[in-house]
């Protein structure tokens, strides 16, 4: 079967959430190794810009479904990318559990997307835009208006009706956090957005559709290569 389409511009904007990404956890790095004294958890200037990061990630990863859908991918293509997702999901669990034994990940980003990329491909692609419109908004508000202790141990937190913040290090619960998919799946599939992906991209913005390919395998390798990094430049003195 040849290889379906790509739009240069999702994949983009992919890649710049890419860079985003990749110069927030520098700094969180840094903060780790106490180069920077800088609060992450609480302070806005950091939480708002990883709330729009993973916003933007799940809305591509949404548009990329209709995408897919659009251009009849097969469901075994579909479960070999999503099996591909949910062992780095693992492997993140894993290796965050070394580094931070008492808040490791156990359900962050790429947990949380595997969970809805099942329920957008599966369940809500075939509702019509308004719909997706109208769900997504409620997923983002629910969570402001319905909070329980039942879901606030680690086996349901992944609901996200919380009644505080769990103690991890990355926490994508499905609630809030199936509205940008939901969005970026309805998104793809208006004519206005979908000229706009078409479009060519200019010259400068092209290594970012490039980075946005491999969204997954740099996820997966630029905080081992960023640590790696600072441990070296601490054992010569660096830092």
């Amino acid at each position: 079967m040849p290889p379906t389409p790509r739009f240069d511009r999702l994949d983009a904007l992919r890649g710049l959430a890419m860079v985003w990404m990749t110069a927030f956890h520098f700094c969180f790095d840094l903060s780790y190794f106490r180069v920077i004294a800088q609060d992450f958890y609480r302070d806005p200037f950091w939480t708002w810009q990883r709330s729009a990061i993973v916003s933007i990630f799940l809305l591509c990863a949404g548009a990329g479904q209709a995408v897919a859908v659009g251009q009849g991918q097969t469901s075994f293509r579909f479960w070999r990318r999503w099996g591909q997702i949910m062992g780095c999901a693992l492997l993140v669990s894993i290796g965050s559990y070394g580094m931070f034994p008492r808040s490791f990940i156990s359900f962050g980003v790429l947990h949380g997307m595997a969970l809805m990329l099942i329920l957008t491909r599966f369940g809500f692609s075939r509702l019509p835009d308004i719909a997706l419109w109208a769900l997504g908004a409620v997923a983002i508000a629910l969570p402001f208006l319905v909070q329980h202790p039942f879901f606030d141990t680690r086996t349901t937190n992944w609901v996200g009706l919380v009644t505080h913040k769990p103690l991890t290090e990355d926490y994508v619960p499905l609630l809030p956090w199936l509205g940008p998919m939901l969005w970026g799946f309805a998104l793809a599939r208006t004519e206005a957005v979908r000229d706009w992906m078409r479009r060519p991209l200019p010259g400068l913005t092209r290594p970012l559709a490039g980075l946005g390919r491999w969204s997954l395998s740099y996820y997966m390798v630029h905080q081992p290569v960023l640590i790696g990094a600072l441990m070296g430049a601490r054992q010569l003195g660096w830092i």
